[in-house]
């Protein structure tokens, strides 16, 4: 294997500052990777295909906290919800329903992240930030007893524009504040701002970011 990935990910843990948590992005890469990841200490993995990590979790240790990190579909969140730990984008209330009922029907309470379309690519997933502030408003996540909301996620555009990347974070942090006060004030669980990938993880830290998605640099390019 041409890539180290135990010296990967302690070079990268080396760069994260304190309270800053890491989702090893693990989609296309084999269990074998992910078992050398784990024996180096990693705990959190990110997926974004139901068959995949289906096969991955029956395979490997129990300790592992799952996330589901790409864009999900409402007919897939049955087959995910008994084991998922965290759904990283949540970017509907249609989506937060349907995890709230099969979360329900495992009699489990599934943490979620609500996923912000702020980059400047219509490409990209999310609420626009007055989506999410209606969502909020109306009221409707506060009955559902198995989602529990416990921050934002989301994704720079894709631009070798430093500048621009640092202002979408920023945008992000501040919303991130904005809702916190006003809607999660007493909610310790409401803690996560998401943003920063392999190529842009060191500016999102620096923009109040605490958990970061990473896969490429640990794990080199994906292999199927």
């Amino acid at each position: 294997m041409s890539v180290d990935i135990a010296k990967n990910l302690k070079k990268i843990r080396s760069t994260l500052p304190e309270g800053v948590r890491l989702v090893a992005v693990s989609k296309y890469h084999p269990i074998e990777e992910l078992e050398i990841a784990y024996a180096a200490g990693q705990r959190v993995f990110g997926e974004s295909h139901e068959q995949e990590i289906a096969k991955k979790q029956v395979a490997l240790p129990k300790d592992i906290e799952w996330h589901f990190i790409g864009h999900l579909q409402t007919n897939k969140v049955k087959y995910i919800a008994p084991y998922i730990d965290t759904i990283d984008a949540v970017d509907s209330l249609k989506l937060l329903k349907e995890i709230n009922k099969h979360a329900a029907k495992n009699d489990r309470v599934i943490k979620v992240l609500l996923e912000l379309h702020i980059a400047e690519e219509a490409t990209k997933y999310g609420f626009t930030l007055d989506e999410c502030r209606a969502v909020l408003d109306e009221g409707e996540w506060r009955e559902m007893k198995n989602v529990r909301i416990c921050g934002l996620m989301m994704m720079a555009s894709n631009v070798d524009d430093e500048e621009q990347i640092r202002r979408e974070f920023n945008v992000a942090a501040d919303f991130f504040d904005e809702v916190k006060a006003k809607y999660f004030a007493d909610d310790e669980a409401f803690c996560e701002r998401s943003w920063g990938m392999s190529e842009d993880y060191r500016i999102a830290v620096k923009c109040k970011s605490n958990m970061v998605r990473i896969g490429t640099s640990i794990f080199g390019e994906r292999e199927y």
